[in-house]
């Protein structure tokens, strides 16, 4: 595998070019009833994902084929130090369908570590209306690129020092799901008063990366799923390399093979909000 920093570019590229054809997709128009929505059992996704995923998969694998691709490898069968793509969806397909701003180009690299796991360790988050683009690599720090008329303009991401929730700026994230969306509300209900200002914009990758780069002070969302797992891979990776707190609602690790509670903080509020979070708990 080539060194990371330069991976991380190599595929900065391929997400900022699927962008472009998602995004003028987006602009096409469309109807809001619904036809650009499929449902995969419980899931939302775009009608582009198929599209994107063919075009991602094909250029990463001639950047470097890696181990193959996340969501279709055994892992119980990999090495330690093997590697592997994911690409996700569309984050925000809602946000898609409804002509907003707020959605995502993601893809990621897991590393296996030989005991049948894998972590994350490489994470673009592209989002094509917005002009932006995260990169970040084990090691190699985090950077936000924007792009405008006039150029790029590429920064290093640094969460804020805001020292408690009291005036801080949070977001949140609410499932489609009634049950997972009380438990959200009712966090937000117990907290009302402290933040200036709660949002609630998605999708999970950018929130992610809006917290590593001092946007946001702080961002939770209950049950996230399975399919959310290429998106919140490569925030994560973000969160890190900013130097961001990134966990469970009780503390624990991401699971990376399932649904998961996830929080994510600048650090310096991180004891404050988890005594909200964890009140919540199922």
């Amino acid at each position: 595998m080539m060194e990371l920093r330069q991976l991380a570019s190599a595929v900065a590229t391929v997400a900022q070019n699927a962008g472009k054809h998602a995004l003028q997709n987006q602009l096409n128009p469309h109807s809001f009833a619904g036809g650009g929505m499929a449902s995969k059992g419980k899931r939302y996704t775009s009608d582009i994902d198929h599209r994107l995923q063919t075009y991602c998969h094909e250029k990463v694998a001639q950047i470097d084929p890696l181990n193959g691709f996340w969501d279709e490898a055994d892992m119980a069968a990999a090495h330690e130090g093997d590697h592997f793509w994911c690409i996700g969806d569309i984050d925000g397909a809602i946000n898609y369908e409804r002509n907003l701003s707020e959605w995502t180009v993601t893809i990621s690299v897991f590393e296996a570590n030989g005991r049948g796991e894998a972590y994350p360790i490489l994470g673009i988050v592209h989002a094509p209306a917005l002009g932006l683009t995260y990169l970040a690599a084990r090691g190699q720090g985090a950077v936000k690129i924007r792009t405008s008329p006039t150029g790029e303009r590429r920064e290093a991401v640094i969460p804020s020092t805001t020292p408690q929730l009291k005036n801080s700026v949070v977001c949140f994230g609410m499932s489609y799901f009634q049950e997972e969306s009380r438990r959200a509300l009712e966090t937000v209900s117990a907290m009302a008063g402290l933040p200036s200002d709660v949002k609630r914009i998605g999708p999970a990758s950018l929130d992610l990366c809006k917290v590593a780069d001092g946007t946001y002070d702080a961002y939770f969302e209950p049950s996230l799923h399975s399919w959310d797992i290429p998106a919140v891979s490569a925030g994560s990776v973000v969160v890190w390399e900013a130097k961001g707190r990134l966990h469970q609602w009780d503390g624990s690790l991401i699971h990376w093979n399932r649904s998961n509670d996830v929080v994510a903080s600048n650090g310096v509020i991180d004891r404050e909000l988890m005594g909200y979070l964890q009140s919540q708990g199922e």
